[in-house]
């Protein structure tokens, strides 16, 4: 089976080629501001990112021909964990939807593909950020006006969950495990036999701050700030997701830059690290208390993975929780890729989105 894999993200767009599990063409295609600028909105982007994965295919003499495609999940409304077929109404959801993000591009951009490869070639998304399997006390906050919603790494966290489970020999739905992804957003959660249970809107407002989020904030003075004539909405909204967190602080969002700066001695980078070590593990410990302290494995994931410095210092805030497992980047193509197949071969059917 051959399968196309489509993952577009703030800055690159991820598009690889599959026969069965094996990657015979895998690619991130980077694209600079000024590629981006002209696009006043994310769904303007939808052309000019589907013909680079075209003539990449092209350029590497891959035919357009494809016996499924998948894209990454946008972020249209909460639903379960699981495989869909895209459909109609689920491109009109993702294209009004409240939060905006380029991995809403993934479902419009693999339908796309797919009619034109006609044959009634299937298409599908797997797990999008919009995953909603919480308990009922967890949708429940300080307000009724405002119930907590998760947006978080449901395809990469559910992938690394299950991976550690073939690894121990295990099944992922006998598990109790918290599930921490260190991206551009910091998502955590916990995964209670099979099913998150509690995980944050990593998106826009909650949780530790990240290179480029802000996370929790006072909300009586993030209200007195909307209100003081200050800002725009729009900058206000910068200032939670896109410029907020290390950005804010210390003015880039390349975590290698700041590693190096701190390695270099520069006290207020350290302060500043320390700090989002600290409020990650202060999270990762909440989760703790939502499985009852009964904790198989803590598994650090996404691109700041791969610090050594970031990941010494969470582990040793939060090993006494569980033994502490890393896995450095992410595992997102390969997951989409392996859904598709599931549904190709039969041992997994495609949920109906509705």
């Amino acid at each position: 089976m051959r399968i196309l894999v489509i993952n577009p993200g703030s800055t690159s767009t991820k598009m690889a080629v599959y026969d069965n599990e094996n990657p015979i063409l895998v690619r991130s295609i980077t694209h600079s501001p000024e590629q981006l600028a002209p696009f006043a909105q994310v769904t303007d982007q939808i052309g000019f990112r589907k013909q680079l994965i075209l003539d990449e295919l092209h350029r590497n003499d891959i035919p357009v021909e494809f016996d499924a495609v998948i894209g990454r999940g946008g972020l249209a409304k909460p639903i379960a964990g699981g495989v869909y077929a895209i459909n109609r109404r689920m491109i009109d959801d993702v294209l009004e939807a409240v939060h905006k993000h380029a991995c809403d591009l993934g479902c419009i951009i693999a339908s796309e593909i797919a009619h034109d490869i006609g044959n009634d070639c299937p298409c599908f998304i797997a797990d999008p950020g919009v995953v909603d399997e919480m308990n009922e006390y967890a949708h429940i906050s300080g307000s009724p006006l405002m119930p907590r919603i998760c947006i978080w790494h449901a395809l990469n966290q559910r992938a690394i969950a299950r991976r550690f489970a073939r690894e121990h020999r295990k099944r992922y739905e006998d598990l109790n495990l918290i599930v921490c992804h260190l991206g551009g957003g910091i998502s955590i959660a916990a995964h209670d036999h099979g099913k998150a249970v509690d995980a944050n809107n990593a998106l826009d407002g909650e949780g530790p701050f990240s290179p480029e989020r802000a996370g929790s904030l006072p909300a009586a003075d993030l209200i007195r700030l909307c209100f003081s004539g200050k800002y725009t909405e729009q900058q206000l909204l910068r200032r939670i997701a896109g410029e907020a967190g290390i950005t804010a602080h210390l003015g880039t969002n390349n975590m290698i830059e700041v590693e190096r700066r701190v390695l270099d001695g520069d006290k207020q980078a350290e302060l500043i690290v320390n700090a989002m070590i600290y409020h990650v593990a202060k999270n990762i410990a909440a989760e703790g208390a939502v499985l009852y302290g009964k904790v198989d494995a803590v598994l650090i994931t996404g691109g700041m993975a791969r610090s050594a410095y970031i990941v010494e210092r969470l582990t040793r805030r939060v090993e006494y929780l569980a033994p502490v497992y890393c896995y450095p980047g992410e595992d997102e193509m390969g997951a989409l890729a392996s859904n598709a197949l599931d549904v190709l071969t039969g041992n997994l059917e495609a949920k109906i989105y509705t």
